[in-house]
């Protein structure tokens, strides 16, 4: 019994289990941080009647102060935040759009699958492509592939994706482009309705989203890869025998690729917050639409919502990213 014990004890406090709460910790303080924020960002700072704001355009005196009630905004400030908090923590509840008449959890929620599908979609493409560009370039520094790869991707860098998705759907659109290839914006599907139309609505802003993101890792790729291939291990397993490829596939690119992971952790995190100007130009109903049309209308409940519910997603992308290190790299567990 005592043997069967001892693994699991040990297994809790090993360095990565310890380091693995250590970051769950402060996932919770910086979430706690988050939220007072944004609190005060949203409640304190805005000048007028932070009820009347909330109630919405046209309401009348009697709703006002129906919402200052039932929102705590009647009550020192301190009351507000942990009434605040402890709606959003335990029941989840983000308050209620007098604008939309609709609750702002239920409208994150139904918009969040059109935003998962555009995030995912896009992140495949350009960390396949991006990292596999980055290693060919490496492994050819200076080439003709090398020079109009990295070429490329200066050009995907300089481009906006909103002038991108324009350019996109004015020559290719159904509806009023040059040459007719294109789903028109607005034909979004959501996968369980419709899996064809749900890839090719989603397939143009895949690409049109990802072609920035695999530019930039391209080049971080080539440049850590390129460092990584000086280093004297590499060289040390190249004079023991080892193949070129192995020794790039195996060792020198589990090394480069460190910075990648923290960058693609965190690009995933703010895109599942909403991909605001590719969702915008292309019509998708994801959370960055939901955000530019409650700006539009001046709707603070749900441009509230959205800010918390971006930043929920880039703080659990961090995490996710530091636990990757420690998988990748067992002497991060010890930092």
């Amino acid at each position: 019994m005592t043997r069967s014990l001892a693994s699991p004890l040990r297994a809790l406090g090993s360095p990565t289990s310890r380091y693995i709460a250590r970051r769950l910790v402060w996932m919770v303080f910086l979430l706690l941080v988050v939220s007072l924020v944004a609190f005060l960002i949203f409640y304190a700072l805005p000048s007028g009647d932070p009820a009347a704001q909330r109630a919405g355009k046209g309401a009348d005196e009697a709703q006002i102060e129906r919402v200052r009630h039932m929102l705590y905004l009647d009550r020192p400030l301190y009351e507000q935040y942990f009434h605040y908090i402890k709606q959003v923590v335990l029941h989840f509840d983000f308050g209620f759009s007098y604008s939309n008449n609709a609750d702002v959890a239920d409208q994150l929620t139904s918009r969040l699958p059109a935003t998962i599908s555009l995030a995912l979609g896009a992140a495949v493409i350009w960390l396949v492509v991006g990292v596999a560009i980055g290693i060919l370039s490496a492994l050819r520094p200076r080439s003709l592939f090398d020079r109009i790869a990295m070429g490329g991707a200066l050009l995907g860098i300089s481009a906006p994706v909103y002038w991108l998705a324009l350019v996109v759907l004015a020559l290719l659109s159904q509806s009023y482009g040059v040459i007719h290839l294109i789903p028109n914006t607005g034909s979004y599907k959501p996968l369980t309705q419709d899996p064809g139309a749900w890839f090719t609505s989603l397939l143009v802003p895949w690409i049109i989203l990802s072609l920035s993101f695999a530019a930039i890792y391209a080049r971080l790729m080539r440049a850590n890869l390129l460092e990584t291939l000086d280093q004297d291990f590499v060289r040390t397993a190249e004079a023991k025998g080892l193949s070129r490829r192995r020794v790039v596939m195996r060792h020198a690119v589990r090394a480069a690729i460190t910075p990648i992971v923290t960058a693609f952790g965190l690009d995933l995190g703010i895109l599942l917050g909403g991909a605001v100007l590719t969702e915008s130009v292309f019509n998708i109903p994801g959370i960055g639409r939901l955000s530019y049309d409650a700006i539009q209308d001046s709707n603070l409940p749900v441009i509230q919502g959205t800010v918390l519910f971006a930043a929920f997603f880039i703080i659990i992308a961090n995490i996710l990213v530091d636990i990757v290190y420690a998988v990748i790299d067992p002497r991060v567990r010890l930092a």
